[in-house]
């Protein structure tokens, strides 16, 4: 099975999505909000570890000055896809984890790193402070 077809099957299954078109629409929504979050090496890394075409979606995206937060990134993936907050929400995720899945945990970490706080959850992961 090719990389794509690999991440766009993960992609289908968390995301508990009906068919391939819906979860290849949602990967292109996710991708096309994420490239415009995303800078620097961070963009790059992600890019070359994405296949050809998840990565064609991710660089055609011109970044904003500032990433937005990660509830407004929900926000407009929900007005993007015509879905509920809680749905965009279940979908960015879905995406988002299967994402990571061919990158290392050190890239994921550095993608975290350059997006405001609120993130780490839509990666899958537990979105801890310091205590102070």
């Amino acid at each position: 099975m090719n990389r794509y077809r690999h991440l766009l099957q993960q992609v289908r299954t968390d995301g508990r999505h009906a068919g391939d078109g819906e979860a290849e629409r949602v990967l292109t929504a996710v991708l096309t909000a994420l490239g415009s979050q995303l800078t620097g090496d961070e963009r790059l890394d992600l890019a070359a570890a994405l296949p050809e075409r998840a990565r064609a979606v991710l660089a055609a995206q011109i970044p904003l000055p500032r990433p937005v937060t990660a509830p407004a990134f929900v926000e407009a993936l929900a007005h993007t896809l015509g879905t509920s907050l809680t749905t965009a929400r279940r979908h960015a995720s879905s995406v988002l984890t299967a994402l990571t899945t061919p990158t290392d945990h050190h890239l994921t970490d550095r993608l975290l790193a350059h997006l405001p706080r609120g993130y780490a959850l839509l990666f899958g992961r537990a979105d801890l402070t310091a205590a102070v």
